[in-house]
């Protein structure tokens, strides 16, 4: 009896997971929506978008971007960790949302490190702090003089808990500076009012910012690592400031418990698009080095930045409710 009721439920067992098998070896049989949670015309945005044709040509199936902003990407994020982990909603992640916001945010929608499983990076970019022009800097050492004789002034960013927040606020404890945090939903608005006076300085990605500094309606005074989009603006290190070789790196994943060939299938399709020439220049005249890898890399890196991130946070003292 024992061996018959043994016999039964590893029957059961093989029949209870029939779906599953069935629906990995079909996906995707209809459009995949990927959420970036950030709002249209920013870095994550139009680094997704430049992957969105060829990733829909990969897999057989429209891919449909969908823009979902709010609270440095946490709202987006939070809404991609409550989808059905069936395949057919996957979430484009950054630094920013998976590795600062656990340990900026007391309420976070999502766990980063519980609440998703990660398909692979998309690439990686580093930083550039623009100005605007009025300031008349184009070094570390001029702004900071410039904006010492002003006497306070304000930074920009992509949204609270970003990296873009986290690093102006790095930058203004580092030199003593007397900077007001200026937030915005997204990239775009934050680039209109820095180009428009607005607001100061800001950090952001050369994605979005490099269209604006080549044609002078910003300046750059240094990136967090060589760039050959912007390759007349020296890092960080070389004016001195070694710690500041911070890069954000780009990528995708699904929701826990989507099956594992399902996160196999789309990881394919994403590292054969990155390989394609045209996309590797496309994303390299963005600022972006593709990062084709493994699913586990991703995850670890995930693992590795919380940490990270968190031994800096606190060193900055920034924190949001």
């Amino acid at each position: 009896m024992r061996r018959t009721f043994s016999h039964a439920l590893l029957k059961c067992m093989a029949f209870a997971l029939l779906p599953v098998a069935a629906q990995a070896q079909s996906w995707p049989d209809k459009p995949v929506t990927v959420i970036v949670p950030f709002p249209p015309g920013g870095g994550t945005d139009l680094v997704v978008r430049a992957l969105q044709p060829t990733l829909s040509r990969e897999l057989g199936q429209t891919v449909v971007i969908q823009n979902a902003g709010g609270a440095g990407g946490t709202v987006g994020s939070g809404q991609a960790a409550r989808a059905k982990p069936d395949g057919y909603t996957a979430l484009a992640v950054t630094t920013s949302t998976m590795a600062l916001s656990p340990s900026l945010y007391k309420k976070l929608p999502f766990r980063p490190a519980q609440d998703f499983d990660y398909v692979g990076f998309i690439g990686t970019s580093p930083y550039v702090l623009a100005v605007h022009p009025s300031l008349k800097a184009t070094d570390v050492a001029a702004l900071v003089q410039a904006m010492k004789a002003r006497g306070n002034g304000t930074y920009a960013s992509v949204g609270a808990g970003t990296v873009s927040h986290l690093l102006g606020a790095m930058f203004a404890k580092d030199k003593q500076l007397d900077l007001t945090h200026v937030p915005y939903r997204g990239a775009a608005p934050a680039y209109t009012d820095l180009i428009g006076g607005q607001v100061d300085i800001m950090f952001d990605n050369p994605v979005g910012l490099a269209p604006f500094v080549q044609g002078g309606k910003l300046s750059a005074v240094a990136t967090t690592a060589p760039t050959s989009i912007l390759p007349n603006v020296s890092t960080f290190a070389s004016q001195g400031m070694a710690d500041y070789t911070q890069t954000l790196w780009y990528g995708l994943a699904f929701p826990k418990g989507t099956p594992p060939a399902v996160v196999a299938r789309m990881n394919e399709a994403l590292n054969k698009a990155l390989r394609e020439p045209a996309i590797a220049a496309d994303l390299a005249a963005k600022g972006v080095d593709v990062r084709p890898d493994t699913s586990a890399a991703l995850t670890q890196a995930v693992t590795h930045d919380l940490a990270f991130w968190g031994d800096l946070i606190t060193k900055v003292g920034v924190q949001l409710d």
